[in-house]
C-alpha cells in the first residue's frame, strides 16, 4: 500500500479518507471591506475580519502597495482599518490581506471616495422671449440635494410651469415677466451647503402674438452611464407653438419597463433603480398636437454592472510533477478584468505557470506550489474575489530525482546535458523529461523535451546564441513523476551578428558626413558587439575606404567622416563584429555632401556638372580707383551628350568689349562600371490611414541623405490585383504627406511612393496595403413590393440599394396601419443583409398598411425607401368593376364563393328556360321576356349594392390626436404614463355587421365586419 506525506508544513491538519478526499483548514474572510464615500474630515472604518487557524495576521494595501500605519490610520484589533480624519489624499482602492502559516488570501477591493462639495458647472445667463422656455443647469462633485433660488430667495415650485430635476436642471415653461431675475443653485448634504454663481434670466417682450413654430427639442436626453440601482434622468425639454406633446420609446422597439418609470414635468423620463435590461437607446419625440410635425432626440443609457463570477476556481489536490488547472469566468459591464494571486501576490506567466483565457495552469507541480490561489474580477463598479487551495502530495514509492546534472556548451545554439540515474527506484524509470527556459527576463516560455530511459545525456540544440538557460530534469515512472532535479544554468556561445543596424546620414558641413545608428537588440547581435566597420566611397570611384571602430561601450552609436569632397555623392555601408567574427555588410546607403560657398576667380570657366547642368562663371574687374573684382555665375540646364560652344561678351554704354569663348561637352547617363552612380534611396516608413470611405492619408519618411536640392514624390495607387492597368493612378506632391481621394469604399488598395530629385528618380518603395472605410448606404432598397399571401399575412420583398461595393449587415422594415402611422407608431422588423424578404403577420382586415425599408451596416443607417401601401379589403362582395380591375387582391375564399354563386344562378336560369319552353309555344315568348327582365333587374341591383360598398370602403376615417404624455411601449404594453401616473386606454368598440345584399329573395351573400379601434394619442 502506498504511503503519503505532505510537504512544506509541519503538523499540517490534513485528513486522508479511503475515498481519497482531502479536507483542510481554510483561510477566508467573514467580513470584507466595501465601497465608502465620505466628506472631507469624516471618520472612516473599513471592515475586515478573517477566520482560520490561529494566529491570523491582517495587513492592508492601498492601490496594491502595503499601507503603513500612521497618526491618522491604524489597524484595529479585529482587523478593520480606521482613518480618523479623512483627506483627499486618502482616496484610492483598499484591500486587506489575511495570512496564517498555510498562506495568505486577499479581500475584495474597496474604493474610498473623499468628496468636497464643490460646483463643477455653474448656471449661465440666458435671454428668452416672453412665453417661451427657459433652462438652467448646475452640477456638483459628490452627492447632494439640488434646489434653486431666485433673487436670493427660495424658488417656489407651486406652478406646473417650473420643474427641478434631480440632476440639477431647472426648466421653466411659458415664461412670464415675473420669471426674470438672478438664479443660483443650492447644493446641500449632511456635511455642508454651497451656492453656485448667479445667472440672470432676461425676458424679451413679444412684439405680437407668437407665430406658429414647429416642435424643437432644446435639451434632449444625453448619453448616460449609471451604476446598478441608481436613478437616471432622461431630460426632454421641447419648445413650439402650440406647445408640443412629448412621448418616449426605445430604438430597439422593446417595451419600456413602466414599473420603475415616471414622467416628471413636461416630458422628462425618470427611471428609478435601473437594472441591466434598462440599457439601450431612448427616443424623445415632440409632436405638435393635431399635426404630423414632430422632432426626435436620442439618448443612450448604459447600465454599469459590477462583476459576478459565473465560474469559480475549485480547490485541488495534485501529486508532485502533476498539472493543476483553475478556471475563472466573470460577467459585468464593462467587461471585468481577471487577475490571479498566489498567497496575495500577483501571478505572472513564467515557465511552468501559464494564464490563458482567464484560466490558470501550473505544470510540473513542485512543493512550493502548495498555496492559496485567488481569482479577482474587477471593473469600474467593483471587484469580486474567489479563493481556492492547491495541495501538493508526495509519494515515497516514486523515484528520487536525477542526480549530478551537468551542462556543457557545444555551440551558439546547442548545450549538452548529462546526469546520473535516480538513487532510489531507478529501475522503475520509463522516461526523462528535460525542462529549460531563458534565465533572464519575465514571462519566459518553458520548453520540454522527453527522451527514453536508455540514456542519461541529451543535446538541446534549438537555443539562441549568447543566452543563459536554466535546466532541470524529472524522471517518470508509471505511477507518476519524481521531484525535479537541481537546476543548472549554462551560457550559449556567441555568433556573428544576424544583421547590421539601420544607418542615418547627415552632414554638418560640405566636407563631412555624420553616420549614426541604434544598437542591435540581443536577438540580432547574438553576442556582445566588439567593433563596427564603416566602408565608404564616392559614387564614381571604385576605391573603398574602411574604418574600424572598436566598441568601448554600448553608447558608441555614431561616427563623423571628415575630409570629404563637397557636392559629391558618397556610398556608405556597415559591418558588425562579435568575438566570433564579422557579419555580412549592409546594403550601400547614398548621401550627397552640401555645396561649398567659396569660389575662385577666373576670367572664364565653363564646367559641366553631373548630367544636364552647365555652370558658367565670370569675373568683372572694377575700376582702378575701387580695385578688386566681382564674380558672377549662371546655370543652364542642357541635354546630355551634346557639345556646346559658350561665348561671353561684356558691353557698356561706350560699346562692346572683347568676347571670351569655350567649348564644353555634357556627359551622358553613366552606365559603365567606372562611371556608376548610386540610385536615389526609396522613401521609407510609409504609413496609410483611412480617413473615410473614399479617402486615405499617406505619410512617409525622407531617406537619410542631404542634397540641398528640392525633392518631389510620386504616389502610385490602385485596387489590389486590378483587372486592368487603367485602375492604377498617380499623384505628385512635394510634401511628405498626401491625401488620396476618390477611392471606392470598403476596397483594399496598394500604395507605393517614389522620390524625384534633380531629374533622378528612386525605385518604388515597398508597397503598403490599406482598406478604405465602410460607407453607410446612401440610397434606399430598390423595388419594394408588398403582396398579400393570406388573410392576415403579407410578403415584403426588395432589392439591395443601387450602390457599388456596398456591404449591408441588416435591413430594417417599418410598417404600420394608417391610424398607427398618424400617431408615429411603427412596427419594426430586422432582417440580415443576405435576406431580402420579410413576412408581415397578424394584419387586420379593412386597414391600409404603410411599409418602408432601410439598409444598414457598421458605418450607419441608410435612408428609408418610399412608402408602399397595402390595402386589406373587408370580407364583402366586390363589384363587377373591382373584379375586373384587381382580382389579384381578393382572397381565395371570396373568389370561390362568387364563382359558385354565379354558376348556381346560371344553372337555375337555364333550367327555368327549359321548363317554360316545354309547356307551350304560346307562352314561350312572354315567359322568356319576364325571365330576362328579372335577370336584368337583379344585375342592376347587384351593381348598385357593390358600388355603395366600394364607396363605404374608401371613406376616410379621422382619428383623434394624442392629448397627453405617454410611453410608447412599441407593442409591449398598452399602459400609458403621464404626470398623474399610469392610465389605461379605452376598450375597443366594433361596428355592427350589416348585410350587403338586401333582396326579397334569400341568398348566401358574404358578410363582412368593419372594425375601428379607439386609441388614445
Amino acid at each position: 500500500m502506498a504511503h503519503f506525506h505532505f510537504s512544506l508544513y509541519k503538523n499540517n491538519p490534513l485528513l486522508f479518507s479511503s475515498a481519497g478526499v482531502f479536507s483542510f483548514s481554510e483561510l477566508s474572510f467573514t467580513v470584507e471591506p466595501k465601497d465608502v464615500a465620505v466628506s472631507h474630515g469624516e471618520r472612516v472604518i473599513l471592515d475586515c475580519q478573517a477566520r482560520g487557524e490561529s494566529p491570523i495576521g491582517v495587513r492592508w494595501r492601498k492601490n496594491g502597495v502595503q499601507l503603513h500605519e500612521s497618526g491618522r490610520s491604524r489597524v484595529l484589533s479585529n482587523g478593520s482599518l480606521c482613518i480618523s480624519s479623512s483627506e483627499q489624499s486618502d482616496e484610492g482602492f483598499y484591500q486587506c490581506l489575511a495570512h496564517n502559516r498555510y498562506g495568505s488570501v486577499l479581500s475584495q477591493r474597496s474604493r474610498l471616495t473623499v468628496s468636497m462639495l464643490l460646483f463643477i458647472t455653474h448656471p449661465v445667463p440666458a435671454e428668452v422671449t416672453l412665453g417661451s422656455v427657459a433652462r438652467f443647469s448646475c452640477a456638483v462633485s459628490g452627492s447632494a440635494v439640488i434646489s434653486w433660488e431666485l433673487n436670493q430667495r427660495s424658488l417656489p415650485l407651486d406652478s406646473d410651469r417650473i420643474t427641478v430635476l434631480p440632476n440639477g436642471v431647472l426648466q421653466i415653461h411659458d415664461v412670464t415677466m415675473r420669471d426674470a431675475g438672478k438664479y443660483r443653485c443650492l447644493a446641500t448634504n449632511m456635511a455642508s451647503r454651497v451656492r453656485s454663481q448667479e445667472a440672470e434670466l432676461t425676458i424679451i417682450p413679444a412684439l405680437g402674438p407668437r407665430p406658429l413654430m414647429k416642435p424643437h427639442i432644446i435639451a434632449g436626453p444625453q448619453n448616460i452611464s449609471a451604476g446598478l440601482r441608481q436613478s437616471v434622468v432622461l431630460e426632454c425639454l421641447a419648445e413650439g407653438n402650440p406647445r408640443p406633446l412629448v412621448s418616449w420609446s426605445r430604438a430597439d422597439s422593446k417595451p419600456i419597463d413602466v414599473s420603475g418609470a415616471r414622467v416628471l414635468g413636461n416630458g422628462n423620463l425618470i427611471i428609478s433603480a435601473v437594472k441591466a435590461h434598462h440599457s439601450g437607446t431612448y427616443l424623445c419625440r415632440a409632436t405638435t398636437p393635431g399635426t404630423r410635425n414632430y422632432s426626435i432626440a436620442p439618448g443612450n443609457l448604459t447600465v454599469l454592472v459590477p462583476p459576478t463570477l459565473v465560474e469559480k476556481p475549485e480547490s485541488q489536490t495534485r501529486p508532485r510533477a502533476g498539472t493543476a488547472r483553475f478556471g475563472c469566468q466573470a460577467e459585468g459591464t464593462p467587461v471585468p478584468r481577471i487577475t490571479w494571486f498566489k498567497n496575495g501576490q500577483v501571478i505572472h506567466s513564467n515557465g511552468r505557470t501559464k494564464m490563458y483565457n482567464n484560466k490558470l495552469v501550473i505544470t510540473q507541480i513542485i512543493p512550493e506550489d502548495d498555496a492559496f490561489y485567488q481569482c479577482q474580477a474587477e471593473n469600474s463598479q467593483g471587484s469580486v474575489v474567489s479563493t481556492s487551495r492547491l495541495i501538493v502530495v508526495l509519494s515515497e514509492d516514486r523515484p528520487s530525482a536525477p542526480r549530478n546534472i551537468h551542462a556543457e556548451t557545444i555551440s551558439s545554439s546547442a548545450i549538452l546535458l548529462a546526469w546520473e540515474r535516480p538513487q532510489y527506484n531507478a529501475y522503475k524509470v520509463i522516461a526523462y523529461s528535460i525542462h529549460y527556459m531563458k534565465s533572464e527576463g519575465l514571462n519566459n516560455e518553458e520548453y520540454q523535451a522527453v527522451i527514453g530511459n536508455d540514456t542519461t545525456n541529451h543535446i538541446v540544440d534549438d537555443l539562441e546564441p549568447a543566452r543563459n538557460y536554466t535546466f532541470y530534469i524529472v524522471a517518470y515512472m508509471p505511477m507518476g513523476a519524481s521531484r525535479m532535479s537541481e537546476q543548472v544554468t549554462q551560457h550559449t556561445l556567441e555568433d556573428v551578428p544576424l544583421r547590421t543596424p539601420e544607418l542615418s546620414l547627415t552632414s554638418r558641413s560640405p566636407t563631412d558626413i555624420l553616420v549614426s545608428w541604434q544598437p542591435l537588440p540581443p536577438k540580432l547581435s547574438r553576442g556582445r558587439v566588439s567593433a563596427y566597420r564603416l566602408s565608404y566611397r564616392t559614387a564614381t570611384d571604385e576605391q573603398v575606404i574602411s574604418v574600424e571602430l572598436p566598441v568601448p561601450s554600448e553608447n558608441c552609436t555614431q561616427y563623423l567622416l571628415q575630409g570629404l569632397q563637397p557636392d559629391t555623392i558618397y556610398l556608405i555601408r556597415m559591418s558588425v563584429s562579435t568575438r566570433v567574427g564579422w557579419s555580412q555588410p549592409s546594403a550601400w546607403n547614398s548621401h550627397r555632401t552640401p555645396k561649398t560657398s567659396s569660389a575662385t576667380g577666373e576670367r572664364l570657366r565653363a564646367q559641366s556638372t553631373l548630367i544636364w547642368l552647365i555652370t558658367i562663371c565670370f569675373v568683372i574687374l572694377l575700376p582702378q580707383n575701387d580695385g578688386g573684382f566681382l564674380q558672377r555665375c549662371h546655370r543652364r540646364t542642357k541635354y546630355p551628350r551634346v557639345k556646346y560652344h559658350v561665348k561671353l561678351l561684356a558691353f557698356s554704354a561706350n560699346g562692346d568689349g572683347y568676347q571670351a569663348h569655350q567649348t564644353v561637352n555634357t556627359p551622358g547617363c553613366p552606365s559603365a562600371p567606372h562611371r556608376r552612380l548610386a540610385a536615389l534611396p526609396s522613401p521609407d516608413h510609409i504609413h496609410a490611414t483611412a480617413d473615410s470611405s473614399s479617402e486615405v492619408s499617406l505619410s512617409w519618411g525622407c531617406p537619410a541623405f542631404s542634397s540641398g536640392k528640392p525633392v518631389s514624390y510620386s504616389i502610385r495607387y490602385g485596387p489590389l490585383s486590378p483587372s486592368d492597368a487603367t485602375a492604377v493612378r498617380y499623384v505628385q506632391t512635394s510634401e511628405q504627406t498626401v491625401t488620396v481621394k476618390g477611392l471606392r469604399p470598403n476596397t483594399r488598395y496598394e500604395f507605393a511612393v517614389r522620390l524625384h530629385m534633380d531629374q533622378m528618380s528612386s525605385p518604388w518603395s515597398a508597397s503598403v496595403y490599406h482598406r478604405t472605410l465602410l460607407e453607410a448606404p446612401s440610397s434606399p432598397p430598390r423595388s419594394v413590393r408588398v403582396s398579400l399571401i393570406e388573410e392576415d399575412t403579407a410578403l415584403v420583398s426588395w432589392k439591395q440599394p443601387d450602390q457599388p461595393d456596398l456591404s449591408v449587415t441588416h435591413y430594417t422594415v417599418l410598417y404600420a396601419s394608417q391610424s398607427s402611422w398618424l400617431a408615429g407608431e411603427w412596427q419594426v422588423l430586422q432582417r440580415e443583409g443576405t435576406n431580402t424578404m420579410a413576412l408581415l403577420e397578424k394584419l387586420e382586415s379593412g386597414n391600409v398598411y404603410l411599409v418602408k425599408i432601410s439598409a444598414s451596416n457598421q458605418a450607419g443607417d441608410g435612408p428609408f425607401s418610399s412608402t408602399v401601401e397595402l390595402r386589406l379589403t373587408s370580407k364583402t362582395h366586390h363589384s363587377h368593376a373591382e373584379k375586373t380591375a384587381g382580382l389579384s387582391h381578393m382572397d381565395e375564399k371570396s373568389m370561390s364563393g362568387i364563382i359558385a354563386g354565379v354558376c348556381i344562378a346560371l344553372s337555375c336560369i337555364i333550367l327555368c328556360i327549359f321548363i317554360l319552353l316545354s309547356k307551350s309555344t304560346t307562352h314561350r315568348k312572354s315567359a322568356s321576356s319576364k325571365m330576362i327582365g328579372q335577370v336584368r333587374n337583379d344585375v342592376m341591383r347587384s351593381g348598385a349594392s357593390s358600388a355603395n360598398q366600394q364607396q363605404a370602403e374608401n371613406a376616410e376615417v379621422l382619428l383623434p390626436m394624442m392629448r397627453t404624455h405617454f410611453i410608447d411601449a412599441k407593442g409591449g404594453t398598452n399602459l400609458m404614463i403621464n404626470h398623474a401616473g399610469p392610465i389605461m386606454s379605452d376598450a375597443q368598440s366594433k361596428r355592427k355587421q350589416r348585410s350587403i345584399f338586401n333582396n326579397n329573395q334569400k341568398s348566401n351573400g358574404n358578410k363582412s365586419k368593419v372594425s375601428n379601434r379607439d386609441k388614445c394619442f
